[in-house]
C-alpha cells in the first residue's frame, strides 16, 4: 500500500483514494523566465508520483498550471508583477514572454521524460472563473475591498493558522513598518487587484467598474474547481508554498465553494548548490542547456534527483551529478548483459516498488536496484516506475556490431593483437567496449 506524508495531518499515513480516478493538482511556474534545475526538481517527483500511483494501478488525471498573471514579486501582495518584469527585462510583451516560456518548460519536461499532465492550465484562461470564485466570497462575507483590490478577511475562516500551524498574533504584533491601514489583519490577502492609475499592468480585466488581474492564489482553487471539482485526492508543491500559498488556496476555496480543497498535500524541500542557495549573484544557475554543455543529459540529473528523498535536503555538486551520471550507465551495461546472457530475477521488483510506496523513498528503491539480481522484465518495470530511458537508451547492438565483437575475440583468441585493437577502435567509435570475462566477451556502452 502506498503511503505518503501528509502536510496537513504532518503524519505518513495510507494512501485511500476518494473516488475511481486520483485526482492531482501541481502548482506549476510562473513563466517569466527559464526554468532552473532548482525549479525542475519539484516536477520530477511529482513525476515519481504519478508514475508511483499507475504501477499501483490507479488511474491518474493530473492539472499542473502556467501562472501567466498575478504572481507578484513579493509572492503577496506587493511589487511588480513577475510577468511585466520579464517583458521590461527582454524588449517584449507579456503575452511574448510566457508563450516563451511556456515553451521551453515543455521542453525541459519532455527532455526530462517526465508524464505530461492531463491538463495544462494557463491562469489566464479562467478570468471569468476567478470572478466568480470573488463574488461568492463577497456574498459570503468574506472579502473586503481597499483602495488596491480586494481582500479576504482571514478572520472569518477560523482554520486559516491551522494548515501552515501559524502564529497570526505574533504575525500581527511583528507586523512591518508600513503595514496598510486598510487591511483588517496583516495575514488578509488580495483576491483581486486594481490596477491604479497610471501604474504599469499590461494584462487587465474590467471588474467591479475598474480595470485588474486576479491574485496569485486565486488561479489554484478556480482551476481546480472547474477542471477536478473539490476536494481532490492530493495537491503536491514546494515547502516555499505552505506558509502563503497553500494556506490562502485552501481559505479561498472555502470561502467560495464551502468545501476542502485537497485530501494529501504533499510538499518538497529546496536543493542548494555547492551549499548555496540558488541565486542569479552567485553564479549558480544552471539550465538542462547548462548541463548538456558540460556533457551531462538531462537524465543525468534526473537520475541525481531521484537518488536522494522529495522531503530530505539536497546539496547538488558537479561532482555527484557526474556519479549520478556514472550510476546509470552501469545501470543501462546491467541491461546491455541481460541481452547477452539468461538472467533471472528473484521478484526484486516488488521489493523496489515497496520501497518507493513508502513515502516515496526512491533512495532506499534506487539501493534495491543497485543490489539485486534483475532480469529484463524487471529493467522494464524500473525504467517504468523511475522514467529513465534505460530501455530506450539501452538498445541491442545491431548484428553488423555482434558480428565485430565475435571477431574481436577471434583475434584476440589467434593472438592478432593488433587486428583486436582495430576492431576496438571501431566499436568505441559506436559507444561501445567489450568486458573480457571467465564467460566469454559482453559488450557494454561507454
Amino acid at each position: 500500500m502506498l503511503r505518503i506524508y501528509n502536510t496537513a495531518t504532518r503524519k505518513v499515513e495510507n494512501f485511500k483514494p476518494l473516488g475511481e480516478v486520483v485526482k492531482i493538482y501541481t502548482c506549476g511556474p510562473t513563466v517569466y523566465s527559464e526554468a532552473h534545475i532548482g525549479n525542475l526538481t519539484a516536477y520530477i517527483y511529482w513525476d515519481l508520483l504519478v508514475r508511483c500511483l499507475r504501477t499501483n494501478g490507479y488511474n491518474v488525471k493530473r492539472i499542473l498550471n502556467l501562472t501567466d498573471v498575478g504572481h507578484l514579486v513579493s509572492d503577496a501582495d506587493e511589487g511588480e508583477d513577475k510577468l511585466e518584469k520579464g517583458a521590461e527585462r527582454e524588449g517584449k510583451t507579456v503575452w511574448e514572454v510566457a508563450e516563451t516560456y511556456i515553451d521551453k518548460f515543455k521542453k525541459d519536461y519532455k527532455t526530462l521524460e517526465l508524464v505530461e499532465p492531463e491538463i495544462w492550465a494557463r491562469a489566464t484562461d479562467y478570468i471569468e472563473e476567478d470572478m466568480s470564485a470573488v463574488d461568492a466570497m463577497t456574498e459570503r462575507g468574506f472579502t473586503y475591498e481597499t483602495t488596491d483590490g480586494v481582500y479576504y478577511d482571514t478572520s472569518k475562516f477560523e482554520r486559516y493558522a491551522d494548515f501552515a500551524k501559524l502564529d497570526l498574533e505574533g504575525l500581527q504584533a511583528g507586523a512591518r513598518v508600513g503595514f496598510s491601514d486598510e487591511k483588517k489583519n496583516v495575514s488578509d490577502f488580495a483576491v483581486w487587484k486594481f490596477i491604479r492609475e497610471g501604474e504599469k499592468h499590461a494584462m487587465r480585466w474590467g471588474y467591479l467598474g475598474r480595470p485588474g488581474y486576479p491574485g496569485w492564489h486565486l488561479e489554484c482553487a478556480t482551476i481546480i474547481h472547474k477542471e477536478l471539482g473539490e476536494p481532490i485526492d492530493i495537491h503536491t508543491g514546494g515547502i516555499d508554498h505552505i506558509p502563503i500559498h497553500h494556506t490562502n488556496e485552501i481559505a479561498e476555496c472555502y470561502a467560495a465553494y464551502g468545501r476542502d480543497l485537497s485530501k494529501y498535500w504533499l510538499h518538497c524541500n529546496f536543493i542548494t548548490i555547492d551549499g548555496e542557495k540558488i541565486s542569479k549573484s552567485l553564479g549558480n544557475v544552471y539550465s538542462l542547456s547548462d548541463l548538456d554543455e558540460r556533457g551531462f543529459s538531462a537524465l543525468d540529473y534526473k537520475m541525481w534527483v531521484l537518488s536522494g528523498h522529495y522531503q530530505g535536503t539536497r546539496n547538488f555538486t558537479f561532482e555527484s551529478l557526474e556519479a549520478a551520471k556514472v550510476r546509470r550507465l552501469a545501470w543501462r551495461n546491467r541491461i546491455a548483459e541481460c541481452y547477452q546472457k539468461e538472467i533471472s530475477g528473484c521478484g526484486a521488483f516488488e521489493k523496489i516498488l515497496e520501497a518507493v510506496n513508502n513515502n516515496l523513498n526512491s533512495a532506499e528503491a534506487y539501493a534495491l536496484v543497485d543490489n539485486s539480481e534483475l532480469s529484463l522484465e524487471d529493467w522494464k518495470k524500473i525504467d517504468e516506475l523511475f522514467g529513465l530511458r534505460l530501455i530506450a537508451d539501452s538498445p541491442k547492438i545491431s548484428e553488423e556490431t555482434q558480428a565485430l565483437v565475435l571477431e574481436r575475440e577471434k583475434a584476440r583468441t589467434e593472438k592478432d593483437f593488433a587486428r583486436a585493437d582495430e576492431i576496438r577502435d571501431k566499436l568505441a567509435a559506436q559507444g561501445i567496449t567489450v568486458k573480457d570475462t571467465s564467460d566469454g566477451p559482453i559488450w557494454q556502452y561507454i
